[in-house]
Formats: C-alpha cells, structure tokens, sequence
C-alpha cells in the first residue's frame, strides 16, 4: 500500500522501493508520531507553521508530518514556510518551486536579517546567536499573520544531545531543548517533532528521495563552533561504543531530581530518616 502512486503524497513519489529504505521510513514515521503523543503535541483545530530551511531536517519534517496527516493521523493544518535571509548565495527559487510542484500550502517570505547581523555582530564572532534570534521573531510574526497555532522546527535528537552538553561545558546547567514549549508572549507553542529521529536517519531519508538540499553553511561562520566541537566528541563515543547516543538521549528522559543537587527540583531541607518510634506505623 506505501508504494501504491494513488495513495501516497508527491512528497513520496519516487521512493526507493527496497526493503531497506521502508524500515527506514516507517522507522522516522514511528519516532515522531511517538514524539507527538508523547508530548501531547497536538490540539483541535490547530495549524502548524512547519519551518523549511532547504536542509535535510526540515525536508524529513516536512515529509514524515504530511504522511501522518495524508493518512488521517495528525489532525491539524500544515503551512510550509521558508524565511529566506538575505543570505549571498542563496538559491531563493529551490523551495518555491520545489513547494508548487509538490503542491504543499507554503509561504515564501523576504528578510535581509544578514545585512542586520554581519553590521551588528563583531569581526571574527558567529552571526549563528544573532541570526537565529532574528529569524525566531521573524516566524512568530508569520505564524500569527497566518493564524496558527504553533512554530514548527526540524530539531532532531542529536541537536537535542549536543545542545544538552553545550549548556553542560559552557553554560553551567542541565537544561536542552523541549519538545514543547510556549513562547514568551505566550500565544505560540513551539514543536519539535523529530525530537526523537535521529540525525542519520534524517540524512539517510534526504539523500534516498533526492530533495534538493540546500547547504546551511551560506553565511561561512559555521566552522569552528563549539557545536561542532561537541558533534565530534559525540561522534567519537559513538564509533566507540555504537548505541552510546541513544542510551544518553535516554537519560533525558529518565530524570531523578532526588539524585541530583538542585533544591528547586527535590526538597533536600526536609529529607531526613523517619522518626524511630514510628517505623512500625
């Protein structure tokens, strides 16, 4: 039935027909329906402003929410959108033009935050901080002007484990990206849905439908971050011990306040044998 043409979106037309690219793909179907009742992502009548970028992430997004949606599985409305910077370089008809004929609802939208970023941010620093502020204030506007509900991004697992040890050797604090948040104003959920796809199957899913990725290295300033310092130390337990990303993700999952030092999750202050004469009670 998943190769059937009449019943399958565009989005899937021209899938590798090999039993290795069907796990692959019922694999990320799983993980994200998993991700989505999970979290308790989704309510009546919502609309997702889905974020495509060009890179493989968000085409997986795309794909995977428009499959469980095409077969009745996520009840909700789903507009593409793309926030095209100003980047040099980049190539602004791929995604439109890719969108028309998979004849995805979508929304091209114009921003020339680069200019702002390369004026604001110093010689020799990141523009990725200030960028991605920019683009997050920008999509919060779309979502609204196109009454929905919720901002969609195509964060994967592994963006999820590297951004946990980056607060871990740099930012002195347990903490990592939800699956579910609100934003500040407090009208916008933000959804990560792949939360639990991990980021070869992104790329593995990418490359066997041939979507036309786009780099994500336009402005030149990702060399070098400490993201990618923490993406090849991860790689190296990896290829050390396979499975090693997974049973970390895992504890993620698996918190015990009562087992670590912070007073605001587990009140230590009170936490004391009980009274000896009431043992037998």
């Amino acid at each position: 039935m998943l190769d059937d043409p009449d019943d399958i979106h565009a989005l899937f037309h021209g899938a590798p027909k090999t039993t290795e690219f069907r796990k692959l793909r019922k694999r990320i179907i799983r993980d994200t329906r998993e991700a989505v009742e999970r979290y308790g992502m989704v309510r009546k009548g919502d609309r997702w402003l889905v974020c495509l970028s060009g890179g493989k992430d968000s085409y997986t997004l795309l794909a995977v929410l428009t499959e469980l949606q095409w077969r009745g599985l996520l009840p909700v409305d789903i507009l593409a959108c793309n926030l095209d910077q100003g980047q040099p370089g980049f190539p602004a008809t791929v995604l439109p033009e890719f969108l028309e004929r998979m004849g995805v609802p979508h929304r091209i939208e114009y921003q020339d935050t680069y200019s702002i970023v390369v004026d604001k941010v110093p010689a020799g620093r990141t523009y990725c901080a200030l960028c991605s502020r920019l683009r997050r204030g920008n999509l919060y506007r779309i979502a609204r002007e196109e009454g929905c509900s919720a901002v969609v991004l195509g964060h994967h697992r592994d963006d999820i484990l590297e951004t946990f040890f980056l607060n871990l050797f740099h930012g002195g604090k347990l903490a990592t990206m939800p699956p579910k948040l609100v934003n500040d104003e407090g009208d916008l959920m933000v959804l990560r849905p792949l939360a639990h796809v991990a980021e070869a199957d992104c790329e593995a899913f990418a490359r066997a439908m041939t979507y036309p990725i786009i780099p994500c290295d336009l402005c030149g300033s990702q060399d070098g971050l400490q993201r990618q310092q923490i993406k090849a130390m991860l790689d190296g337990w990896e290829a050390r011990s396979p499975g090693r990303r997974g049973k970390m993700f895992s504890a993620l999952m698996n918190a015990r306040p009562s087992h670590l030092l912070d007073p605001a999750l587990f009140d230590f202050a009170t936490l004391g044998p009980r009274d000896p004469d009431n043992l037998n009670d």
